[in-house]
């Protein structure tokens, strides 16, 4: 079997390959992934390319089993993209897991984050609060691109984070907190406790549909700028999974977004290159002006 490090090197190699052509190439397998061709979809739609991409990563854990070897890693992918005059750097992590039998790849896949609490802190009662503050888009984006990747210690972390960042985000420009102790009331958090509009994507969503934070839902992506949030329901079933913040625009108008749980930086809005994605994908688009 070859050394942990040399797999590690192909696994790192072929993924970068995989999201810049939309196929996996080397010397010992060849697999194209269906996540890979959505993202070469989605670029030429846009008139954008990747002109480069590397991958950097991490084995989180290495086993064997007779012939058979099984790798968890981490991959962090920077990804080049032209397009027209417009340059910008993406930036997706991802945990992964892969399986060789023998000398050959039988599987490598992406973990899933976005798998719902089947309970659920979703359905949970919430009751609004007024809650206002001048917002600073400036710091809310400023506050993104600081920690898309990194976790703030003055703040409680989460396994599926991506909620409880973009609340972190909104308030570090400027959005006051409201309503401790109750934690289905307002939007805060304090002393090691949160409300579930804080840090639950599903409870997010409907604190911004009902005018929380200063929010108005618009119609269409194209209608967002840097400091406005994105909410997706990646199985369209009314249950919001996911949340992102607006950093940047491409050359066509349309959003470039932050995130947390598996990080990104500067990722086109559709998530069509995420494995999470379905062909059912709901999105909610809100405008911060409190």
């Amino acid at each position: 079997m070859k050394t942990k490090r040399y797999i590690l090197q192909l696994l790192t190699e072929a993924r970068a390959a995989s999201y810049a052509n939309g196929e996996i190439r080397n010397d010992f397998w060849t697999l194209i992934e269906d996540q890979c061709e959505r993202k070469k979809a989605s670029l030429e739609k846009r008139g954008a390319m990747i002109v480069k991409c590397q991958a950097k990563g991490a084995v989180s854990s290495y086993r064997e089993e007779g012939e058979e070897t099984f790798v968890e890693y981490n991959v962090h992918l920077k990804s080049f993209i032209k397009q027209g005059d417009f340059f910008y750097m993406e930036e997706n992590v991802e945990k992964r897991s892969a399986q060789f039998f023998k000398d050959t790849l039988v599987k490598d896949e992406e973990h899933n984050p976005f798998i719902k609490d089947t309970k659920s802190k979703a359905d949970l009662k919430f009751e609004e609060v007024d809650i206002r503050g001048t917002y600073n888009r400036l710091q809310a984006v400023q506050y993104a691109e600081l920690w898309w990747q990194e976790r703030n210690p003055q703040y409680h972390t989460f396994e599926v984070n991506c909620t409880n960042y973009i609340s972190q985000c909104l308030h570090e420009g400027g959005i006051s907190m409201r309503g401790y102790p109750n934690r289905s009331k307002g939007w805060w958090m304090q002393n090691d406790s949160w409300s579930y509009s804080w840090s639950v994507a599903n409870a997010f969503h409907r604190l911004l549909k009902s005018g929380g934070l200063g929010a108005k839902e618009v119609g269409s992506a194209q209608q967002l700028i840097p400091g406005d949030v994105i909410c997706y329901d990646f199985e369209g079933d009314r249950k919001w999974n996911h949340t992102t913040i607006v950093v940047n625009r491409d050359l066509n108008g349309m959003p470039l977004v932050n995130a947390n749980t598996y990080d990104s930086r500067m990722r086109y809005w559709d998530y069509k290159d995420s494995t999470a994605y379905t062909p059912n994908i709901k999105y909610a688009f809100f405008h911060i002006n409190p």
